[in-house]
């Protein structure tokens, strides 16, 4: 089959063009940014690429279109493909109907650390023998790429596949949640927020696509949700039709299957399953969240056989994900971290994560570029604030006419170690003249930040 992707220079949508070339089908695709490193990355897969979307790709004479959700009608190309009743799909339904229609898929959805977990999930999956397909939105650093069909290397093919399953909408033309496409026989739900502003009116309107989710799940599948969350408790109120299990720390004896961890000093912690110890992870994770990715993680392994302490293991050898506390260098006794943390939850638990990795003494530098389209909308900027409590010094970028509000405003709760900024160059100069031996700058956005990282590397060696 010849399919051509419309918007291939997403994550999502970049990883399933490697799928599908993976599969055997021939991958052509299209976007508005056709640039390093993702095109780069789909040239060196045979994928041919094209700038734009003009209507004159029709010329290529696809068996399918695949419309990414960045796609909306008036796209010139959209337009032609409907004009002359072309065939079309989402990507999330062409991955549900072409990679995991045979497949045991476990699934991690949640609004924050969904992307680590599905890491933590393939990787456990990998050492344990499996050779699990995933598709993942970052890299996780023990594969090195984003996606793959399998990683069987007699060519059979895994019975597994890890996915990231967002709760975004699919395209255009189906407003559901990308996740109700992937029939998930396990199915974990990490958390959930209000997040999204630009398509969710509020936290129950999202609650009702993780129920949907909830639907999908078969009889003999599995939930593994996140006990301390009201949010979720909400959601299963609404019907549960598969095995359920809890995990985090609120949660009681009458549980299902509930999972817990007794934390140690550094990090590490014993997992608990049912009141009893069984297993420990040593790792160099910080942060509470990751412990309870992790609990997540090792539950899910253990619905497809792995057993528990053996899972626990293999997390010792996680190597997390770019862009999750990735740290970028170390100069003159200053390191440049980058994270995508954008949501104020996320900026709290990664400056939070930091503080208590590096204690009392050192000094966090906290670099911050709100643009998601929910910062955007200013549905957060309230809460930006005490998102950045453990911070010594806060660094804003991003100009009222890009926001349409003040973050120099939406700062000055902070008082005086709060900075904002509207010019990228300007931003560097005043974080290396704060910049002291010993100090910590972390980098937060969900997107490139104009190469913020490598500038302010640059700048401090000199």
């Amino acid at each position: 089959m010849h399919i051509h992707i419309l918007g291939i220079c997403g994550t999502f949508m970049g990883g399933l063009a490697v799928l599908a070339k993976e599969a055997g089908h021939r991958v052509t695709g299209c976007d508005a940014n056709v640039y390093p490193p993702m095109s780069t990355q789909l040239e060196a897969q045979g994928i041919e690429l094209i700038q734009g979307f003009g209507p004159e790709q029709t010329a290529l004479k696809p068996d399918l279109y695949v419309i990414g959700n960045v796609v909306s009608r008036g796209n010139p190309l959209v337009e032609e493909i409907l004009s002359r009743s072309l065939p079309y799909t989402s990507g999330p339904q062409w991955i549900g109907e072409h990679i995991l229609r045979n497949k045991w898929v476990l699934a991690v959805a949640g609004t924050h650390g969904k992307t680590t977990t599905s890491a933590m999930l393939a990787w456990i999956l990998e050492d344990a023998g499996y050779a699990p397909g995933f598709l993942i939105g970052g890299v996780p650093m023990n594969f090195g790429i984003s996606a793959r069909l399998s990683g069987d290397s007699a060519g059979a093919g895994s019975d597994f596949f890890v996915i990231e399953a967002d709760e975004y909408d699919t395209a255009f033309f189906d407003k559901r949640s990308k996740f109700v496409h992937y029939h998930a026989k396990t199915a974990v739900m990490n958390n959930l927020e209000y997040d999204h502003a630009d398509i969710f009116p509020d936290i129950g309107a999202i609650e009702t696509q993780f129920h949907h989710l909830v639907r999908t799940v078969p009889g003999i599948g599995r939930l593994i949700v996140n006990g301390d969350e009201q949010s979720l408790a909400r959601v299963m109120k609404r019907g549960c039709w598969s095995e359920l299990e809890s995990f985090g720390a609120a949660i009681n004896a009458n549980a299902p299957a509930n999972w817990s961890m007794v934390e140690h000093q550094g990090g590490d912690f014993d997992v608990v399953f049912n009141h009893a110890v069984v297993g420990r992870v040593q790792w160099g994770l910080t942060g509470r969240h990751n412990r309870l990715n992790a609990l997540a993680a090792i539950a899910a392994a253990r619905h497809v056989g792995v057993p528990m302490a053996q899972a626990a293991a293999s997390l010792a050898r996680f190597d997390s994900v770019k862009r999750r506390m990735e740290v970028r260098g170390v100069v003159k006794g200053v390191t440049v971290y980058d994270d995508f943390a954008h949501h104020p939850t996320a900026i709290a638990t990664t400056v939070g994560g930091l503080r208590q990795k590096i204690g009392a003494t050192g000094r966090i530098l906290a670099v911050l570029e709100p643009r998601s389209n929910t910062m955007k909308l200013g549905a957060m900027k309230d809460a930006l604030p005490g998102s950045l409590k453990d911070a010594d010094l806060v660094f804003g970028f991003g100009s009222q006419q890009a926001l349409g509000w003040s973050l120099a405003d939406a700062l000055r709760p902070l008082g005086a170690i709060a900075h904002s900024f509207d010019q990228l160059d300007f931003l560097v100069n005043a974080i290396v003249r704060a910049a002291q031996p010993g100090d910590h700058i972390l980098v937060m956005s969900n997107g490139g930040f104009g190469g913020i990282h490598q500038q302010l590397l640059e700048a401090l060696a000199k």
